[in-house]
C-alpha cells in the first residue's frame, strides 16, 4: 500500500475512532448461554439464536447420533466445492426444499388456505436473497415501482442498489416513512399509469427496533390494487412467531397472501442459508437471473443436514416460543413503562442517544455479567445509539430480574 493511500486509511479510521464508530472483531469464546471476554463468562444478550438452539449442546448430541446411525453411503459431504447450478447441488437441499414447502403447506392447512402453485428456493444467506431477488425481478420487461420501508434492512437497500442502469429505465424505486402506511398509500396513488408493477417490500419483525410490519394492512392494500406484489422478510421472525414457527405472517394469516416470503436459518435455527417461497414460475426465473446464486458455491450438505434436523422439530417448539415472550416483554416493560403487553418481539432496542453513551453503558452492563454491545450510527439513525438487547429462550425469569436491577 502506498504512502497517500496508507495515510488517508489511517486519517478516516482515527476518524471514525473519534465519533465512537470505529469497529473490531472481539476476541470471545462461546460457552453454554455465555459468551468469554477476556476471560470472564458474560450472559449473551446480544445473539440471534432466538430459542437458544445454537447453545444447545443436547441438541447438537442427538444430531451427531442421528449422523452416526446413518449408513455411511448416505452421510452428508462436508463441503458443496460447487455452486448448485453444477454439482454443488448434494441431495440435502431437494430434500430440504421440499420439507419447507411441507412446513408452509402445513400453516396454510391450519388456517384453511390451500395454494398450489408455491415453491421453495434454498440460497446460501439472508445477504445472498436479498442482494439477489430484486435485481433478477427488476430485469423482467414491466414498467415496475419498488416501494420500501424506510428501516429495511441492509442487504434489502443493496438489493436495490445492484439493480443496474440497463434497468433502470423501467424500474424506479422510492421509501415510505417507517410503518407509515398513509405515506405509503399516497405513493401508491401518486405511481402514474405507466406503472405495471408495484414492488412493496418490507422487513416482517425490524432488525434494530423489534416492531412489527402491519402484514394484514399491507394485504389489505394489495387487494385494492392489482399491480402490488409483497415482498417480506421474516429473517427475525421465523422461529420466533407463528404456531408453527413460520414467522409473522403466520401469526396473521396472511402466508397465502404474501407472493415473496423470504427467511433465514441463521437467527432462530442456528444454522446458515436463507430461502424463498414464490411462485414455481418466480423461482425458476430466480434460478436463472439471479447472480449471488448462480455464482456462488453452495452451502456444505452437512449444514443443510443439520437445517433439516432443526426443521422437524420447530413445529413442536411452542414451548421455547413463549416463554421467549414472556422474557421479551418483562424486560420492554422495564425499559419503557408505557409499552403495551402485546408481545412485538425479542428484540429490545435500549436507546440511549449519542454513540459516547452507548459505548459506556454497553461497557458497563459487561462489567456487571451481560455480553452487551453498542449499535450506533450508520447501522442506526443518528441520534438513536442504542443497546440491542436480544431475549433468547435459554434465558431465565431470575436472568431478566437482574438485567431490570442493571438497566
Amino acid at each position: 500500500m502506498n504512502g497517500p493511500t496508507q495515510s488517508s486509511v489511517t486519517e478516516l479510521l482515527d476518524t471514525l475512532k473519534s465519533k465512537d464508530q470505529y469497529r473490531q472483531l472481539p476476541n470471545i469464546k462461546h460457552h453454554d448461554r455465555c459468551i468469554v471476554l477476556n476471560d470472564s463468562p458474560l450472559l449473551n444478550i446480544s445473539s440471534n439464536d432466538y430459542l437458544g438452539i445454537g447453545s444447545d449442546t443436547q441438541l447438537q448430541s442427538q444430531f451427531l447420533s442421528y449422523l452416526q446411525e446413518m449408513p455411511e453411503s448416505l452421510l452428508p459431504k462436508m463441503g458443496s466445492t460447487s455452486s448448485r447450478l453444477l454439482t454443488g447441488n448434494h441431495e440435502q437441499l431437494p430434500l430440504l426444499e421440499a420439507e419447507l414447502l411441507s412446513w408452509y403447506r402445513l400453516a396454510l392447512s391450519e388456517q384453511q388456505k390451500i395454494t398450489s402453485t408455491k415453491s421453495v428456493l434454498v440460497m446460501n444467506s439472508g445477504y445472498h436473497a436479498n442482494i439477489g431477488i430484486l435485481p433478477a425481478l427488476a430485469k423482467l420487461p414491466l414498467n415496475t415501482l419498488i416501494l420500501t420501508d424506510a428501516l429495511i434492512h441492509a442487504s434489502l437497500i443493496d438489493g436495490v442498489r445492484l439493480i443496474s442502469s440497463k434497468n433502470s429505465k423501467h424500474c424506479s424505486y422510492q421509501r415510505y416513512r417507517h410503518n407509515d402506511l398513509t405515506h405509503l398509500a399516497a405513493l401508491i396513488e401518486q405511481a402514474d399509469d405507466s406503472v405495471e408493477r408495484i414492488i412493496i417490500v418490507t422487513e416482517s419483525i425490524f432488525s434494530m427496533d423489534g416492531d412489527r410490519a402491519d402484514l394484514k394492512a399491507l394485504v389489505a392494500l394489495k387487494a385494492a390494487d392489482s399491480r402490488i406484489e409483497l415482498y417480506v422478510d421474516e429473517a427475525h421472525a421465523v422461529g420466533v412467531l407463528g404456531g408453527n414457527g413460520l414467522g409473522l405472517a403466520e401469526e396473521t394469516q396472511t402466508l397465502a397472501d404474501i407472493d415473496y416470503v423470504v427467511g433465514t436459518f441463521g437467527k432462530a435455527f442456528a444454522s446458515m442459508g436463507a430461502y424463498i417461497i414464490c411462485d414455481e414460475q418466480i423461482k425458476q426465473w430466480l434460478i436463472n437471473q439471479m447472480r449471488s446464486f448462480i455464482f456462488s458455491t453452495a452451502l456444505p450438505p452437512i449444514t443443510q443436514c443439520w437445517t433439516r434436523f432443526v426443521l422437524a422439530k420447530m413445529p413442536s417448539l411452542h414451548y421455547l416460543r413463549s416463554h421467549l415472550s414472556e422474557l421479551s416483554i418483562r424486560i420492554s416493560n422495564a425499559i419503557d413503562a408505557d409499552s403495551s403487553d402485546d408481545y412485538q418481539s425479542p428484540i429490545i432496542p435500549y436507546i440511549l442517544g449519542d454513540n459516547a453513551s452507548a459505548v459506556k453503558k454497553a461497557q458497563a452492563l459487561q462489567k456487571v455479567g451481560f455480553y452487551a454491545l453498542p449499535i450506533r450510527p450508520p447501522t442506526v439513525p443518528i441520534n438513536t445509539a442504542r443497546i440491542r438487547i436480544v431475549m433468547n429462550a435459554k434465558l431465565t425469569h431470575d436472568d431478566c430480574t437482574h438485567l431490570i436491577k442493571q438497566l
